[in-house]
């Protein structure tokens, strides 16, 4: 009896020692972190060409361009390139912007500060509906979670947090040391945006979302005049176009510091990021001016490479312009900007660079492509997640 107890019990033994061996190797391998390392962010990972929300099935292919001096809108179907409709909006509108839940196209007619509007589009029959009264809707952008709209008050100074669906008023936010508040991105945890100033001496100011505050102001190496701002894709720096500097600052959010700058053309303004996610295209407007630039101007795009922050290509305007504000085709293939002094569209083909021509209104500005890949929109004329 006592001879087969010691028998299983060396058997035990010798199983539970097999046992603990692979442990303590596998142990000491890695004495401080077994963890397995993080995968790399990419915030424009559910951006890409394909990733076609539920949301937007059965919405018209079309681009919507908005008309600043003609109070309109111009549509212009992608499939077959021709104008379908033209139909009037509120006092200068200034961008068209997909809601957070992708079901409402909103233009943005700023006005004169206290005559402004917000007029819905349905993207499923590309038609208007009853114009909402907004105080100053100069740009207009989405918390991260899609609790509240943020209308940017640019001749007002403040930001307006509002009901993303009625627009009726919850709460705002004085930006007295943000002349012409403008442009917006925010950070990969939501946490905080940081907007444009457009006018003094130009600049930045970050803001805390949650507590709705101003966190910090910080001003540029060289005055000039701040326009579009994006995230890059590991979502560590934000771009920012400078009209006046012909360039892109770099600056690192969480510390709220510039760290570089990228020569790109005159009149840099404004940023559509590629459906890979790999690259930043840059709209040169070609002039100086903010209101009645010249037409034919030196317009032109910058194409600059994300993972090494160079400039991979440079596609002139044929014959002159002023590209501003846009987006890209649900399939990558076609980038298309407003072109601000010319009241014309472009259509630019993002593996040649050749530049298809459109005639809009007059003095177009933020237009948008609809429909595009993502979950939700953070605002201006498309900025997905």
């Amino acid at each position: 009896m006592i001879r087969t107890f010691l028998r299983h019990a060396s058997a035990r033994a010798a199983f539970l020692l097999l046992a603990l061996l692979p442990v303590r190797a596998w142990a000491d391998s890695c004495p401080e972190d077994c963890s397995e390392p993080a995968p790399p962010v990419n915030i424009y990972s559910h951006t890409g060409a394909g990733h076609l929300s539920p949301a937007t099935l059965g919405a018209l292919p079309r681009v919507y361009v908005p008309n600043r001096s003609s109070n309109s809108v111009t549509v212009i179907d992608t499939m077959t390139l021709k104008e379908v409709d033209s139909f009037s909006v509120g006092s200068k509108p200034q961008h068209v912007v997909p809601s957070w839940d992708l079901k409402t196209l909103w233009v943005a007619n700023n006005g004169t500060g206290k005559n402004g509007s917000l007029t819905p589009i349905d993207p499923m029959t590309g038609k208007p509906g009853p114009q909402i009264a907004v105080d100053d809707p100069y740009n207009l952008y989405f918390m991260p979670d899609g609790s509240a709209a943020i209308v940017v008050d640019e001749a007002l100074e403040r930001l307006d947090f509002r009901d993303p669906h009625t627009m009726a008023l919850k709460s705002s936010l004085p930006t007295p040391t943000c002349a012409g508040i403008n442009h917006a991105d925010f950070s990969v945890d939501g946490s905080y945006a940081i907007f444009t100033c457009e006018y003094g001496n130009g600049g930045l100011a970050k803001i805390d979302l949650k507590n709705q505050k101003v966190l910090g102001h910080l001003d540029f190496s060289k005055m000039g005049m701040p326009q579009d701002i994006r995230l890059s894709p590991d979502g560590k720096v934000f771009y920012v176009a400078d009209m006046m500097n012909d360039g892109v600052f770099l600056v690192d959010g969480d510390s709220f510091k510039e760290i570089g700058f990228i020569p790109t053309g005159i009149g840099a303004h404004g940023f559509v990021v590629s459906r890979n996610g790999k690259r930043l295209y840059v709209s040169n407007r070609g002039s100086h001016k903010m209101e009645q630039g010249k037409a034919k101007g030196p317009g032109s795009v910058t194409v600059i490479d994300f993972a090494t922050r160079a400039v991979v290509a440079q596609w002139p305007i044929p014959g002159g312009g002023s590209p501003d504000m846009g987006n890209i085709s649900a399939d990558g293939r076609q980038l298309w900007l407003s072109g601000r002094f010319d009241s014309a569209a472009y259509m630019i083909d993002t593996i040649s660079g050749a530049v298809t021509k459109f005639r809009v209104g007059a003095e177009p500005h933020g237009l948008t492509v609809w429909p595009q890949p993502g979950r939700y929109s953070q605002g201006h004329t498309g900025n997905m997640r």
